[in-house]
């Protein structure tokens, strides 16, 4: 038998649950007050009474919203785009190029940029680090690298790693992930390496998205168990003494991307910018700290 165009019976799950009616593989117990289409989380837009569908609101529901709210979104409230990637590759193109750079340069170049707190380089002629108000080293360092294994190594992780968390966050969401995170591991080397050791590279801000893949995987209920085991794998590589790692940028990247990945998955629907963004400038405001703080014993 033909089904009326927006019917409510919609395709059940095992557990009796319809699915969406733009998501068919996600079971939802929620359906639109007007045409009482089931709808996931993604797809509703709160109305005066209940929830309204995209279709409905696009159709004048009287629920005030703008045409745009009807406009698909990832799981973070981001929008979602035709390349779900593209940060994660522009990203991956910056490390490369400046990488790049570093080989056709030679060390000046990595010397002037890299994550350093207060040392005499000679190359340079005189006092360099944060302490002397290079702050832009904090930054800088998360783009460059130290060897060919380095570079691979990271760049293989960024790509395995941040293309599904993009696609899950959008975005601007995924861009304030990666560069708060990779900010609080340079503010945790600065405070807690040695002022003369240099340290450079993206993974810091890798060990954040991981962070953030975690919270976000225990949020869908998936399994956890293959990136604990990563991570593991990767902190291991970390604290053995023999790869010479910055351990404090693993551990502070990784302490900002649990933060604002929390932040980013669990945020009320209702507050949901105001809750991420706030957690992003919570994060970066102790960064400010940590950086006042070590800049003060330096000098």
């Amino acid at each position: 038998m033909d089904q009326a165009p927006g019917s409510p019976q919609e395709p059940k799950d095992a557990q009796g649950l319809p699915g969406c009616y733009r998501h068919p593989d996600r079971p939802t117990g929620i359906s639109c007050t007007r045409c009482e289409r089931p709808i996931c989380p993604e797809c509703m837009v709160s109305a005066s009474v209940g929830f309204h569908c995209p279709e409905c609101v696009r159709s004048g529901s009287g629920t005030g919203h703008a045409p745009s709210a009807n406009q698909p979104r990832t799981m973070a409230g981001g929008t979602v785009t035709s390349d779900p990637r593209l940060v994660t590759k522009v990203l991956l193109g910056l490390c490369v190029a400046m990488f790049v750079v570093q080989m056709t340069v030679g060390d000046r170049f990595t010397e002037r940029f890299e994550m350093l707190g207060l040392a005499w380089v000679p190359d340079l002629g005189g006092l360099e680090g944060v302490a002397e108000g290079q702050w832009y080293r904090l930054l800088t360092a998360m783009f460059l690298h130290g060897s060919y294994v380095h570079i691979a190594f990271n760049m293989l992780s960024l790509w395995w790693i941040g293309g599904p968390l993009e696609a899950a966050l959008g975005r601007a969401r995924y861009i304030a992930l990666y560069l708060v995170s990779g900010l609080a591991g340079s503010a945790l080397t600065y405070l807690l390496a040695a002022q003369n050791q240099p340290s450079l590279g993206a993974s810091g801000a890798i060990f954040g998205l991981f962070g953030a893949t975690a919270i976000l995987m225990r949020r869908l209920n998936y399994d956890l168990r293959p990136v604990i085991a990563l991570l593991v794998i990767n902190l291991i590589f970390t604290f053995n003494p023999a790869f010479n790692i910055a351990w404090q940028a693993h551990i502070g990247g990784l302490a900002g991307g649990l933060i604002v990945g929390y932040a980013m998955v669990h945020a009320p629907r209702e507050r949901r910018a105001l809750v991420q963004y706030g957690a992003c400038a919570l994060v970066l405001v102790a960064v400010l700290v940590t950086v006042v703080v070590r800049t003060a014993q330096l000098t």
